[in-house]
């Protein structure tokens, strides 16, 4: 099986995307469109503002600080042209990288704790995962295959719990997330829990990891 980040984290460099030491933003952010085909965009970044990090937006209390879009019409400015993206992180080489979901990936986003123990039970249970990963705001976010939002409310009714009882929300169009290694102020950095890899280029779909995820979630309560 995949190594998680509690096995991995020492190895995390050996992967097949994440990032290399001293590999920019510009680099990582390029071979996410080049490698996975990802739509990628800049977002935020972190600035020094009286010897402390401030999110570029100006928002004293942003609750995403460098890690949010930049502006309202992100979404046409995401782009799978590894030129287009060399382009725009060359104006801001600190500025976040960001995935918009609903086109090549949904994801399914739960608290870190129900993350974990729905991932051991994935791994029992032998199903094939995409990538995963972990924010420092203690989410974790699944990456299915497209069309997630429009499937889980049922799949999570099927499977006897209302969709309002459990933290589980599926983010596809109109939805974004971040990568790594984008910050979140000085909360820490996004990190892989389960790396892209060739391995799992193809990704499951949300039926297939709905019940232990669910199952995590009714346990995390």
């Amino acid at each position: 099986m995949e190594e998680t980040i509690a096995g991995a984290q020492e190895t995390q460099t050996a992967g097949h995307i994440p990032q290399q030491r001293g590999e920019s933003l510009l680099e990582t952010a390029v071979r996410y469109a080049e490698q996975r085909h990802w739509d990628v965009f800049p977002g935020t970044w972190l600035e020094a503002v009286d010897g402390r990090q401030r999110c570029s937006c100006g928002d004293a209390s942003c609750p995403a600080p460098g890690a949010h879009p930049a502006r309202p019409d992100w979404a046409t400015q995401a782009t799978g042209s590894a030129t287009v993206v060399r382009r725009m992180w060359q104006k801001q080489p600190a500025a976040a990288i960001l995935l918009p979901t609903g086109r090549t990936f949904d994801a399914l986003s739960v608290p870190e704790s129900a993350g974990f123990l729905a991932l051991a039970r994935m791994e029992r249970m032998e199903l094939t995962l995409g990538p995963v990963t972990l924010t420092p705001d203690r989410r974790m976010q699944f990456f299915v295959l497209p069309g997630a939002t429009a499937k889980v409310p049922e799949l999570v009714r099927k499977l006897g719990w209302s969709p309002a009882s459990l933290d589980l929300t599926a983010l596809g169009e109109g939805a974004y997330v971040a990568a790594p290694p984008t910050r979140f102020g000085s909360r820490g950095a996004v990190q892989w829990a389960r790396r892209p890899t060739p391995a799992n280029r193809w990704l499951p779909d949300a039926e297939e990891l709905i019940s232990p995820l669910a199952y995590a979630c009714g346990r995390d309560r």
